[in-house]
């Protein structure tokens, strides 16, 4: 049952590549504009969902279900994305420019919405690890429907040049690990350890900080001026959620360097 939890990513992606296939040969085959749409939800969605998998199947105790792991992705991605375009539109009439720091700032803080009424919900059933993958999978909702909006606009601007989109899903779906679900995981992976730690001075100034990094993550990767910058920021993205899975893995140890412990009932 482990084993097959710890490799259920491999089969996600590799079913999900021969749907995303099968679609894109019917488009080019019989050129269905009706069939667009669907090519373009299973090529956003592919790799985000498996990496939700990957991560639930890490050597990691969850208290939280599948079922909600998923309405996460689901509503936690639609109030992401709407809270963030309203304010960002919202910032622009008021302000005429929205600085790029503001666009991370906005876009990491609406992510968060889900996760924190979720942690505020599961009182009795907190569990630290629950967090990173809760995040993992808000951040997971935003960037599939974020890729769709990308996707759908170079289609337009195109006039239907299904390369370009094939283009665009690719290195979005490459990348998505690295940017809205590391961010958002390591992110609410700490605003969970503040809730555990009764919500601790040191445990929110832990938390503000881990944000912080992730709104500087985001910053440098929307100011990237080429895919090298990217490619490094993807790189330190991901190693800083692998340092907090291995962290989380060990439930002896604590996801803070210093500070109040863990509940005895979390350790």
């Amino acid at each position: 049952m482990l084993l097959a939890r710890r490799w259920s990513w491999l089969l996600v992606l590799v079913v999900g590549i021969a749907l995303y296939e099968s679609v894109r040969h019917a488009v080019v085959a019989t050129g269905n504009p009706n069939l667009v749409p669907a090519l373009i939800l299973i090529g956003a969605s592919v790799v985000p969902a498996a990496f939700v998998a990957f991560i639930a199947g890490r050597r990691m105790v969850f208290a939280v279900h599948g079922g909600l792991v998923a309405a996460t992705a689901l509503i936690g991605g639609v109030i992401g994305v709407v809270t963030a375009g309203l304010l960002e539109y919202r910032t622009l009439q008021r302000l005429g420019v929205l600085p790029v720091f503001g666009v991370g700032l906005i876009e990491e803080a609406a992510k968060l919405i889900v996760p924190l009424v979720l942690v505020l919900a599961l009182r009795r059933d907190r569990h630290p690890a629950d967090g990173l993958l809760i995040g993992v999978a808000s951040g997971a909702g935003f960037a599939v429907l974020e890729t769709m909006g990308y996707a759908f606009v170079v289609l337009i601007q195109s006039r239907g040049d299904i390369g370009v989109v094939q283009a665009v899903l690719f290195e979005r779906g490459v990348f998505s690990p690295a940017a809205h679900m590391a961010w958002t995981g390591v992110a609410a992976a700490a605003l969970w350890h503040a809730a555990i730690a009764h919500w601790h001075p040191r445990a929110l100034a832990w938390f503000a900080v881990v944000f912080l990094v992730a709104v500087g993550l985001h910053t440098a990767w929307d100011s990237a001026p080429n895919l090298t910058v990217d490619s490094v920021v993807a790189a330190v993205s991901l190693v800083l959620l692998a340092w907090t899975t291995h962290r989380l893995a060990a439930p002896h140890r604590r996801l803070l360097p210093t500070g109040p412990a863990v509940p005895a009932g979390y350790r």
